[in-house]
């Protein structure tokens, strides 16, 4: 009986010793399968950090200016009678634009022409007669003024005349006309616009930490997004001797060739000046960094060990680093990367520290410096 015992218990031991044998022998193996799936290699593309020699600029938003420009109007009130010049011609100082009606100040003119031409007559008369003592000092004192009052009075109808003729002021090119003839014009009444297009200036706002960096002379680049790709070379003709105290900014005044009348008044301009001389700087693609509220973060690959084909096993480690200036799709970074070091451009999202990883630079990152709209 005793015996019969004993096997029954050793049996059902070795029966649950075997169901636990293979429970724990299933779990360890889910395990190590898990364990192996948990972490496979991920495609990432790559750069190497290379230093790069970059010269310093001050990037600021500018406006077209005209070194000359107008909007001409009427001193005086009157009608239009003629206009003599074609919108959009170039034209020279003085050139008549538009003539209003003048015909009864023309008549009083050539009246007040003869008033004074008969005081001339009169004071010279009286000048003669008094050598012989024929009239008083008195008399050609009050001949005297009364020519200088007449002589006035056709300068003022003259100044009135010469009012009622429009020209250009200087020389330029003219805008649309905004009036049309027989029309009545109230005084300051605009007719046309003349603008002086070649040099032109620019105007643009710099903070004052870069004054240090500005002066007279220096060059500059203006681009517009009204000619993609194109840049026009100028240079910084005047500096602002006065601070916005709202701002704290100054104004630059820049000025630049125009032959070709491409750039116009008005027009916003993306203005670069060159400051000081290259520098040299560890860049990296802008895509390699990132960013977060504890600070910028790279990847870089590192070796650790052989993988069963005796390859190098490349796995991704996380530094933080210090960027510094930026320019198109470049950013420079202080701290954190040495040259030659190999980072991460894409596919940070499936990495954390000891990634296994695989490279595909098929389709690189951009690196320009001054990447440009591509028009689709």
């Amino acid at each position: 009986m005793i015996k019969r015992m004993l096997i029954m218990l050793i049996a059902v031991g070795l029966v649950l010793g075997g169901v636990f044998g293979f429970i724990s022998f299933k779990g360890r193996m889910i395990k190590e399968f898990m364990a192996a799936q948990s972490n496979p290699p991920q495609t990432v593309s790559t750069t190497r950090a290379t230093y790069q020699d970059w010269l310093p600029e001050q990037e600021a938003v500018g406006t077209v200016r005209a070194v000359r420009g107008a909007d001409l109007g009427a001193e005086v009130a009157g009608i239009v009678e003629e206009i003599r010049f074609r919108q959009g011609e170039d034209v020279a100082a003085g050139t008549l634009l538009v003539q209003l009606r003048a015909q009864d100040d023309i008549a009083r003119l050539k009246s007040l022409k003869a008033a004074a031409e008969l005081a001339r007559i009169t004071y010279q008369r009286d000048k003669e007669q008094l050598k012989v003592k024929a009239v008083s000092q008195q008399a050609l004192d009050t001949d005297a003024a009364n020519l200088d009052q007449a002589v006035a009075n056709v300068a003022q109808q003259q100044a009135l005349v010469d009012k009622k003729s429009i020209r250009a002021p200087f020389a330029g090119r003219l805008g649309v006309r905004l009036v049309d003839p027989g029309q009545y014009l109230e005084a300051g009444t605009a007719v046309v616009t003349v603008q002086a297009l070649d040099p032109i200036f620019v105007d643009f706002l710099v903070p004052q930490q870069a004054l240090g960096e500005l002066r007279q002379g220096q060059a500059i680049q203006v681009r517009t997004d009204a000619y993609p790709g194109r840049g026009f070379a100028g240079e910084v003709a005047v500096i602002n001797p006065k601070v916005d105290t709202d701002t704290r900014n100054v104004q630059i005044r820049a000025q630049l060739n125009n032959p070709e009348h491409l750039l116009l008044p008005g027009m916003y301009a993306a203005v670069t000046v060159s400051v000081g001389k290259p520098q040299r700087h560890l860049t990296l693609p802008r895509t390699a960094i990132t960013f977060n509220p504890y600070g910028a973060t790279v990847f870089k690959l590192v070796e650790e060990g052989k993988d069963e084909k005796g390859n190098p096993k490349l796995v991704a480690r996380q530094n933080f680093v210090t960027t510094g200036a930026a320019r198109g799709d470049q950013i420079a970074v202080t701290e954190g990367v040495a040259e030659g070091d190999t980072v991460v451009t894409s596919g940070q999202m499936k990495l954390r520290n000891g990634t296994p990883v695989r490279i595909d630079n098929s389709v690189p990152p951009s690196e320009d410096s001054a990447p440009k709209p591509v028009d689709e």
